[in-house]
């Protein structure tokens, strides 16, 4: 079985995750092989299966990942799928979901950036990744203005009330492989001291045993997605202690797998199942 994992042009070698799930892949059978996403002589036809992974800079070329993976979806098995990836690369998914999630104030362009009284504000753009043109702030005019400028670009902002537990409980990350909970990390909070951290400080987090309301929230959210390889389902608790959804990552999340044992084989073991 031949497995691409898809990754980015990775100057920084942030992409820590690729040589253990590439190992775990072979000790169960897989060959699988790292390929950039946009590299213009890969043949993907000539995989099973082809996995998204660590393509981090779609951000910014958003429309051509997403060609990009119609492509692949039209000659193999593209994991996951191209209409999650078009889904799940815009956070405005997040209204449309059944479940508990932190307050948001939408400011979409051509919208007025008119904010509630909040302590502290956050404020990001919908389509975006690893805090990129995130801020949290005290001051209202300049979360106003942050919003404003955001929609002013053509770009949804999202406003959310800065919530100080995840500097204490922390953020939860559940993730998940072939549909089945394999482990949970408490996450290194992103905007500790008011800026955002560097992208690898995401990967800084400590295994976790999740609670039964926690396990149960995430698996409402993932009910919506049926037919994923991976999932990792980021969670903090709210001022009156329940729990409440950050964001499903279906598209290229940090799967935290050396931080629990048997991480990496329990997603070579997905891998083996979706391909077949």
């Amino acid at each position: 079985m031949s497995v691409a994992y898809v990754t980015y042009a990775d100057p920084e070698g942030l992409d820590d995750e690729k040589e253990t799930a590439l190992a775990a892949w072979a000790e169960a059978g897989i060959s699988g092989r790292a390929v950039r996403w946009d590299d213009p002589e890969a043949d993907w036809s000539a995989f099973d299966l082809v996995v998204v992974r660590s393509a981090w800079d779609y951000v910014d070329r958003r429309e051509e990942f997403l060609a990009w993976a119609r492509r692949v979806e039209s000659v193999t098995r593209l994991a996951n799928p191209a209409a999650v990836l078009e889904r799940n690369t815009d956070k405005t998914y997040l209204r449309d979901l059944p479940v508990p999630i932190i307050p948001t104030r939408w400011v979409a362009p051509g919208e007025s950036a008119d904010l509630p009284d909040l302590a502290e504000y956050v404020v990001k753009p919908a389509v975006s990744a690893g805090a990129r043109d995130t801020i949290r702030t005290a001051d209202r005019d300049k979360a106003r203005e942050h919003a404003a400028r955001l929609a002013a670009g053509g770009r949804t902002a999202m406003v959310q009330p800065y919530l100080d537990m995840v500097e204490t409980e922390g953020e939860t990350s559940l993730l998940y492989f072939g549909g089945r909970f394999s482990h949970a990390v408490r996450r290194n909070p992103m905007l500790a001291g008011g800026s955002a951290a560097p992208d690898a400080d995401n990967a800084r987090a400590d295994l976790r045993t999740p609670a039964p309301d926690q396990l149960a929230l995430a698996e409402r959210v993932l009910a919506g997605f049926p037919g994923l390889l991976y999932a990792r389902v980021d969670l903090v608790r709210l001022a009156d202690g329940a729990p409440a959804l950050i964001e499903v990552e279906l598209t290229e999340p940090y799967l935290f797998l050396r931080y629990a044992p048997g991480a990496a084989e329990n997603l070579a073991r997905a891998v083996l199942e979706h391909a077949s």
